[in-house]
């Protein structure tokens, strides 16, 4: 090896070193800023009271309303979008399989879909809204957060479909099964480790956003009883409590990013035990 081949080995591994340590010193940066204010404003009654009258100047009641909110509203679109993504991604990767400019297209669409910002999702929702005579509620948050998450969705399990051997698609065939029974009892059982991975960075979009639900899911310090009432969410929470000019509102955003941040954490570690389980699972034909 040539010495400036050396040197230039050298330095990319010394570049990629100080980069790795960096991106973790600035997550445990982060991590350490939320818990350590976080935890010195966190109260029983933060997490199970909404807010009361004059919450926003310092004074009693809770954000039980924006967690709940923001879990329903994350649950809902996750579900919905994978609802929708699977089968657009099973199918992209065994019934066009030998459509290779055609899959070339689709996924290059969705790379540019998943690259919109969120706020036009969320001003899209809000003209929709508009043609249809709705208001903000529940049911149109959900609806533009599965719009803003599905690129996402369909792209990271059509890359883990991608890694099934082409040899299993074939013996699958080879013992009668059609291309649905395939996609769905084959390509789902090799990947759902990957597919589980695909559902959790959906949802932690879903819950973490904040502009695609300003215009569409609207804000209320009430827990909704229905689809078409306002609900409140947790980025949102955060901003209007650190707006106010009182120290304690602002602690208290503190607090709601570390509930955020906790409830993200503990799905992760969920969905990382289903995808360990079910890793090595055996295909049955």
């Amino acid at each position: 090896m040539k010495l400036s081949q050396k040197i230039e080995e050298k330095f990319f591994k010394v570049m990629m070193i100080f980069s790795t340590y960096f991106i973790l010193l600035i997550l445990a940066l982060i991590i350490y800023t939320i818990f350590e204010k976080g935890i010195k404003a966190m109260s029983w009654e933060i997490l199970t009271q909404v807010p009361q009258g004059g919450y926003y100047y310092g004074k009693g009641g809770g954000i039980l309303n924006a967690i709940l909110g923001s879990l329903s509203l994350a649950f809902g679109a996750t579900i919905l979008a994978f609802i929708i993504g699977l089968p657009v991604a099973l199918y992209i990767n065994v019934f066009l399989i030998r459509h290779k400019k055609l899959v070339n297209l689709i996924r290059f669409i969705l790379d540019l879909i998943w690259g919109i910002p969120s706020i036009v999702y969320g001003a899209f929702g809000f003209t929709l809204m508009i043609f249809f005579g709705l208001q903000t509620s529940l049911l149109a948050g959900i609806l533009t957060v599965t719009l803003f998450i599905l690129p996402i969705m369909i792209r990271s399990m059509d890359e883990i479909l991608r890694t099934v051997p082409i040899g299993l698609q074939e013996a699958s065939y080879s013992l009668g099964s059609n291309k649905s029974e395939t996609a769905f009892r084959i390509f789902t059982r090799q990947s759902f480790s990957g597919i589980i991975t695909a559902v959790l960075l959906s949802f932690g979009r879903a819950i973490g956003d904040a502009a695609s639900v300003l215009f569409t899911a609207g804000y209320t310090d009430n827990l909704p009883n229905s689809f078409l009432e306002p609900v409140a969410t947790l980025p949102l929470s955060i901003f209007f409590q650190l707006s106010s000019p009182v120290p304690e509102v602002q602690d208290r955003a503190y607090a709601s990013a570390l509930v955020l941040t906790l409830i993200i954490l503990l799905v992760s570690l969920f969905s990382r035990g289903i995808g360990k389980r079910y890793h090595k699972t055996k295909i049955n034909f």
